[in-house]
């Protein structure tokens, strides 16, 4: 019998209570990848879980709020003391907030820059010396980070100016620490998303969501995001995808 792809590995996904986050940690465990969880919402958690369970995989709760370094960390480092090592980190938390920037609520740029870069970068920091170690020494001689942007990420519109900022940070962190890492067998991966059906847009605020609304016909679902992930990080060795961008088939922009 042939085992999974991902059989004897261990991935972080955080974000995982919902949506992209979710799927992605059933469609890795699928590959054999224990999974840890990490998201505020622990009873979104606890579901997600014992989805995975029923299918005969492992899952790890994680209750925690990657704003925070500590908690960021604490989550890193509970997953290697639990699951015994970190072969892939899914770096999928992120809110998106628009609207025009004159008269915007200041807590909204604050919000979207503590989760969608602080957030990123305390998880990121923490899983990399785990991830140098698993490429040396893992059953797969390679391990992943994947960061999971935008096409926000790609161009700046009108209504996401800070959204679109926070996104192309992310790339650019994520294509110099490639550069950084890559002869050391640890993969980074950007994903941009286009219009996905999930929670992201139903934080804003309601005039704002109605003009969201309007703006968008046909969407993907989270399991395509998590198609894509799951195909980036089973590459054998040799293969590192380095950016990969996923839009409805209608999408124009």
């Amino acid at each position: 019998m042939v085992k999974p792809v991902l059989d004897g590995t261990v991935v972080l996904v955080t974000g995982a209570s919902s949506g992209i986050g979710a799927a992605a940690a059933a469609s890795l465990a699928a590959q054999g990848a224990a999974v840890a969880l990490a998201a505020r919402r622990a009873d979104r958690l606890e579901a997600v879980a014992a989805g995975i369970r029923d299918q005969g995989g492992t899952a790890l709760v994680l209750e925690c709020d990657i704003t925070d370094e500590q908690q960021a960390a604490g989550a890193v480092e509970r997953t290697v003391a639990e699951l015994g090592r970190l072969d892939t980190l899914v770096n999928n938390a992120g809110v998106m907030l628009l609207g025009p920037v004159a008269g915007a609520p200041l807590p909204e740029w604050q919000q979207m820059v503590a989760l969608n870069v602080l957030g990123l970068l305390y998880c990121a920091h923490a899983a990399l010396p785990h991830l140098l170690r698993a490429a040396a020494e893992g059953p797969r001689q390679v391990a992943d980070m994947v960061n999971i942007s935008s096409v926000a990420g790609r161009a700046a519109r009108t209504g996401n100016g800070v959204y679109s900022l926070t996104k192309h940070g992310i790339g650019a962190f994520s294509e110099s620490l490639r550069q950084e890492v890559a002869r050391r067998y640890v993969r980074v991966c950007l994903v941009e998303p286009g219009a996905t059906a999930t929670e992201l847009a139903s934080h804003n605020r309601p005039e704002v969501l109605q003009a969201i609304r309007s703006q968008f016909g046909q969407t993907m679902q989270a399991a395509d995001i998590a198609d894509a992930i799951t195909y980036i990080v089973t590459r054998p060795r040799h293969v590192a995808v380095n950016e990969m961008l996923i839009r409805p088939t209608e999408q124009e922009r």
